[in-house]
């Protein structure tokens, strides 16, 4: 196998829904990301492909779409994957082993989303998921229609693993509390680029506290969490009893359920041959990768399992690792994180995570990469794991080496 580096990347930054990127199309976003990283690194110009990643976008093929918009040569072929959530972080492991399969030497991958401008769609009139006003988000799994599946899997996940409303709340302090210091410190500096006038990630709190935290509106109310944690009922013909609601505490707020975003991001994957062929700086060399799949039902689990699989697959113990990049969509991945390896959660996301910059879903896979990067970069660590849980249950992780650690 060819070895594979990391030799550039950056992001733009991430906007709120309604935001600083509220008219500006996701194709567009991800050109203009797509346009500074060619000027930067020129290598972008001779490059064997771009795999996107988009969860929500219009469809068609919208790789191709924003690199013709970016002047991308049309002899460069574009691949848009949608593996939701974990779209990005596929996109990478799939140009990663194109590469080590030595069937390229130069890749761009990454990807973009806009929740801003995301379309609604219909189901055919035949379908008997057909309803007048559409849909905005699609089916995960054979269990439910539900738009709400991703929040319902959180809400499970925090239920069935006993975790508490302070237990959640805490990493949703830290998050921010890191998210800040970082960009007080500019620690991204080098991977973030302005984008139509922007100046700052939209979603980091600086007042964030626990008393904050624990004012933030919960997201389900008693009687819908009885129904979620019960398959046989249904709320409109048969309301849970009493004794059912004895006891039930909803536990997923505004705070520790992340928000929605809009966002691109990407990387330049080379081989070995190019690095040294055009005089490239590898960064880092990304060693292995892995999918994996959960229950639906409780699909933030996919996050630490994925992870959990990729250290099996490396024959690597977590203490081995310097430095995590879970994907925090919800804090109850953090608290599943911190069960599962209670001695490292120091080792988490050390400049804050999603729940303070934001998940724009296509894209959040290259912007945990970009992060990691930059950790191990500045905290001069050798061995770097990222993971993302993916709707419908599933998960991509990778792992990187620090090709300049001193």
């Amino acid at each position: 196998m060819e070895k594979v580096f990391l030799v550039g990347g950056m992001r733009s930054h991430i906007g709120l829904t309604g935001g600083i990127f509220k008219n500006l199309p996701a194709e567009e976003l991800a050109a203009s990301v797509l346009k500074k990283l060619a000027e930067k690194y020129s290598c972008v110009l001779t490059a064997d492909g771009l795999f996107c990643g988009n969860a929500v976008g219009t469809g068609g093929n919208i790789a191709r779409l924003a690199a013709l918009k970016a002047g991308f040569s049309e002899r460069i072929p574009a691949l848009t994957i949608d593996m939701q959530c974990a779209s990005a972080a596929a996109s990478i492991e799939l140009a990663m082993a194109k590469i080590g399969s030595g069937l390229a030497d130069i890749l761009v991958a990454g990807g973009f989303e806009s929740t801003s401008m995301q379309p609604v769609r219909m189901y055919a009139k035949t379908d008997s998921r057909y309803t007048e006003e559409g849909f905005t988000v699609a089916q995960f799994s054979p269990d439910t229609t539900s738009p709400r599946a991703m929040l319902e899997g959180a809400e499970r996940t925090c239920q069935k693993h006993g975790f508490t409303r302070e237990e959640l709340d805490a990493f949703v302090v830290r998050s921010h509390r890191l998210a800040k210091q970082a960009r007080e410190e500019e620690r991204l500096r080098e991977v973030i680029v302005s984008v139509s006038g922007s100046t700052a990630d939209e979603g980091i709190r600086d007042r964030m506290s626990p008393r904050l935290a624990a004012r933030m509106p919960k997201l389900f109310t008693e009687k819908e969490v009885a129904a979620l944690l019960d398959a046989d009922t249904d709320l409109a013909t048969q309301p849970p009893s009493a004794e059912k609601l004895r006891g039930i505490t909803p536990l997923l707020t505004a705070a520790n359920a992340c928000l929605t975003n809009d966002g691109a991001a990407f990387v330049i994957l080379a081989s070995e041959k190019a690095v040294k062929k055009y005089g490239l700086q590898a960064e880092a060399e990304l060693l292995a990768g892995c999918e994996f799949g959960v229950d639906p039902r409780y699909s933030p689990e996919g996050a630490v399992e994925t992870g959990v699989r990729l250290l099996h697959q490396c024959d690597l113990q977590p203490e081995q690792i310097d430095i995590f990049e879970y994907n925090e969509a919800f804090a109850v991945i953090s608290a599943l994180f911190a069960r599962k390896y209670p001695a490292l959660t120091e080792r988490y996301c050390p400049w804050g995570g999603a729940l303070a910059y934001g998940h724009p879903y296509g894209a959040s896979g290259a912007i945990l990469l970009l992060h990691l990067w930059q950790e191990l970069k500045q905290e001069n660590g050798s061995l770097g794991m990222l993971s993302i849980a993916g709707a419908g249950g599933l998960g991509t992780a990778l792992l990187i080496r620090n090709c300049n650690v001193k």
